[in-house]
């Protein structure tokens, strides 16, 4: 499976963002890119660094327009595309979502963001009401995805559960950077850590990861901090957690191909679905065990 992805840094003109994805996707799919993945909420700004009741007229349905401009996209270049939108699905109710569009412009199915932060410059819990769709992978013509969103990523229960469905690949389309007034020692942890805990679902579940950041500088529109430096690092690591592929702070796009042959060499070497202990982990569906 040959997969592209996208590291871009946006603007607040959603149409030009909108514009030079479009260019993107076309770039990759000439290069022979079958599966095309981009960054959390790719259409605009991060906007989830103040909490503004005007910020939900980006919200947009699903369909909608994006499904519909990136639909007719996957069709005409024949690619299935992993979009992340900010979708209305009622009168004040909304989610993080992600979308997976089949290479014939349909909607191969949909993932709702289903833990969400909140934290200075990332009050997400204002915007975004939590997933109810559960940890299910999406069928394509590229395979069996296991799509999650950024916040996801740092827990091991989501990529098991998605693992368990048969995922053949997690995906986890990504917003997150630096706040200034961290030392750089201090960031660097912050880094590893968001590499490290992702690898290791790829080691612990066997399947390969992709991981895609968005880059740049992002002000805060209060004022109250120095708005957010995204610090790209976009990976896509095998099954053992190995690197297949690993980004700087640069917009780039680039592509690489997975065996998605090489999961089942690698759960016979390492077998640890068949050494889980499933009667002893009742107690994981606990707050906490006291």
């Amino acid at each position: 499976m040959k997969v592209g992805i996208i590291q871009q840094a946006n603007s607040a003109d959603i149409t030009d963002n909108i514009h030079k994805l479009k260019e993107k996707i076309r770039q990759l799919a000439n290069g022979g890119a079958e599966l095309i993945v981009m960054q959390e909420l790719h259409n605009g700004l991060y906007f989830c660094q103040t909490e503004d009741t005007d910020v939900f007229d980006q919200a947009e349905t699903i369909p909608g327009h994006s499904t519909d401009t990136f639909g007719e996209l996957a069709k005409e270049l024949g690619v299935v595309i992993v979009l992340s939108l900010f979708e209305k699905r009622a009168a004040g109710l909304y989610h993080n979502t992600a979308v997976v569009m089949e290479k014939d412009g349909s909607i191969a199915g949909i993932y709702r963001k289903m833990h969400i932060p909140d934290d200075p410059a990332y009050y997400e819990k204002f915007y975004f009401t939590p997933g109810d769709l559960g940890f299910n992978p999406i069928d394509t013509s590229v395979g069996r995805l296991g799509v999650l969103v950024c916040w996801d990523q740092w827990y091991p229960e989501a990529a098991r559960m998605m693992a368990l469905s048969g995922a053949e690949v997690l995906i986890y389309p990504t917003a997150i950077g630096w706040e200034s007034s961290d030392s750089d020692e201090e960031k660097q942890r912050q880094l590893e850590a968001w590499i490290t805990v992702q690898r290791g679902h790829a080691i612990a579940n066997g399947v390969p990861v992709i991981s895609v950041n968005r880059t740049g500088h992002e002000t805060d529109p209060s004022g109250q901090t120095n708005g957010i430096q995204f610090w790209g690092n976009s990976f896509i690591c095998g099954p053992q957690g190995e690197f297949i592929f690993k980004a700087d702070e640069n917009e780039i796009t680039h592509i690489v191909e997975i065996d998605k042959k090489r999961t089942e060499n690698v759960r016979r070497w390492w077998p640890f679905f068949r050494d889980r202990r499933i009667d002893e982990y009742g107690e994981l569906t606990k707050r906490w065990i006291d």
